[in-house]
C-alpha cells in the first residue's frame, strides 16, 4: 500500500512539474479580494469579520497560462 501511495505521488509531481515548465500555474484565490478577471463569485457570504468583497472559500481551482486564464476559479465571495 505504500509503494502505491509513493508512486502516485511521484505521477503526481510529474505532471504538476510538467504543467509549470509551460507556463500552467493556479490561480490564487482564498483570502484574496474578488477580481472578475480570475474569478467566478457562485456563492455570497455574510462574514462580518471580513472586508467586503474578500473570498473567503475556493470551490473549484483556476488555472491561468502565462497571463491568460483557462478557467477562473469558482469562489465563495464576502458581501
Amino acid at each position: 500500500m505504500a509503494a502505491l501511495l509513493k508512486g502516485m505521488e511521484m505521477v503526481h509531481n510529474q505532471i504538476i512539474n510538467a504543467l509549470q515548465k509551460e507556463g500552467i500555474e493556479p490561480i490564487v484565490a482564498l483570502g484574496e479580494q474578488f477580481d472578475p478577471n480570475f474569478h467566478q463569485a457562485v456563492i455570497q457570504d455574510q462574514d462580518e469579520t471580513k472586508p467586503s468583497n474578500e473570498i473567503t472559500a475556493e470551490l473549484q481551482k483556476g488555472y491561468k497560462i502565462k497571463d491568460r486564464v483557462i478557467r477562473p476559479s469558482m469562489v465563495k465571495v464576502n458581501e
